[in-house]
């Protein structure tokens, strides 16, 4: 009945952004280093002292990009995932870079398709500008450019239903299932309930507890696409002599976790209670609204990554050992599982979950909580990882295929 509404950003697209970043995008490892002496040489001749409205210059930057195939599944993961960042409405703006002769070639990434209306979309090579010196000075001089667009850029009232919350868990306990991870599905829920979009991920950390979430699915077809990415999944960890059911860490099993279904049953309820809509690939688009699934590597900086390309424009992150990361231009809300951790990492922690088992602080309490958090950190309040500086490391694509 109450629609709630945040401060943010919204776009030509129709979506909304939480943030108002420039991005310089690199096709190739072999730009990323560029793209770093350009937002340098940005940040050290103060040009976005004129622009206040900018929340900064994010060099995004990655590994990989070349000695791949061009046509295979690592390339289409790949490509989903630069132009999933492109169009991230947490950008206002992107200057995209590459090198020139890498696999992953501007003009496919770009094309003869508007990935960003508005001429808020800036591409070049460093070869065919001219070698570091002059692809850096050409850089500033679009960035010069693309600042006074982002900065005329202001926030509005925004429906809540805008929000898109990645949700992970890192450095899982045995807490995560009993206190975080359920008190966020009570929040996804919320979300949900007022035409939000939630996205639970990490496939490999699901194994064993799928069927909580097929039981869930709005029709047999997309129960079916999530046991088909669950069947990919065993073959993948075959074909590459892993285990799926070898998963919990060190510090999982210190943390009182001992096999992946113990792990899979607490990261499960992250997902709350709501109908299961669809089932997507890595940084696939989600354009559905509502509670989601997006397959994803249960490493962390790599599934945070997909989530985002997809859309997500919060990250909320639980923690029962302590996870130290952020994930620009997205910010990452952290939720401690359990109070002792949270007394020695307060610093990274934004709410502490552990409260529902020593104060007995009810799950839908705790939800509530998270709940206006989002809101809070969606309309500008920034979360612990942002005021500490992350986001520099953790833009992680996942590497499918050989290296050639």
């Amino acid at each position: 009945a109450e629609q709630r509404m945040f401060a943010g950003y919204r776009r030509p697209t129709g979506k909304a952004g939480t943030r108002n970043y420039i991005g310089i995008l690199t096709s190739v490892n072999c730009s990323g280093s560029v793209a770093k002496f350009i937002a340098k040489a940005a940040d050290q001749s103060g040009l976005l002292d004129k622009y206040p409205n900018v929340d900064g210059i994010v060099p995004i930057v990655h590994g990989t990009g070349c000695g791949m195939s061009s046509k295979d599944e690592g390339y289409a993961t790949l490509f989903r995932t630069l132009s999933g960042y492109a169009q991230h409405p947490n950008f206002a703006a992107i200057l995209l870079i590459g090198l020139g002769c890498e696999v992953m070639q501007i003009a496919d990434l770009v094309g003869d398709r508007k990935i960003r209306p508005g001429g808020d979309l800036r591409y070049m090579t460093i070869q065919q500008t001219g070698g570091t010196r002059k692809t850096i000075e050409a850089g500033l001089r679009e960035l010069e450019d693309l600042a006074k667009m982002a900065n005329a850029a202001e926030r509005v009232p925004v429906p809540i239903s805008e929000i898109t919350v990645g949700m992970q868990c890192g450095g899982s306990d045995g807490y995560s299932g009993i206190t975080a991870n359920p008190a966020l599905g009570i929040a996804s829920d919320l979300l949900v309930r007022h035409g939000g979009t939630t996205i639970l991920s990490e496939t490999s950390e699901i194994y064993g507890a799928e069927h909580l979430l097929t039981r869930r699915a709005v029709s047999v077809d997309v129960g079916e696409k999530l046991i088909e990415r669950v069947r990919w999944w065993e073959d993948y960890t075959a074909r590459n002599g892993g285990e799926m059911d070898n998963n919990p860490s060190p510090g999982n099993k210190r943390g009182g976790l001992t096999t992946i279904l113990e792990k899979s049953l607490g990261a499960t309820a992250k997902g709350g209670s709501a109908p299961l809509v669809d089932v997507y690939k890595f940084a696939e688009p989600v354009d559905k609204k509502g509670f989601v699934f997006m397959d994803s590597p249960g490493f962390d900086p790599c599934s945070v990554t997909g989530q985002i390309a997809s859309g997500a424009n919060i990250v909320v992150f639980t923690t029962g050992r302590g996870s130290v990361s952020g994930y620009m231009p997205t910010p990452c809300i952290k939720l401690a599982t359990n109070s002792e951790m949270y007394g020695r990492m307060s610093e990274d922690m934004d709410i502490n979950c552990g409260d529902v088992v020593s104060e007995n602080v009810s799950l839908e309490t705790k939800g509530h909580e998270i709940f206006e958090k989002i809101i809070a950190v969606a309309s500008g309040e920034m979360s612990k990882s942002e005021q500490l500086g992350f986001g520099d490391v953790e833009f992680v694509p996942w590497q499918i295929g050989a290296v050639m």
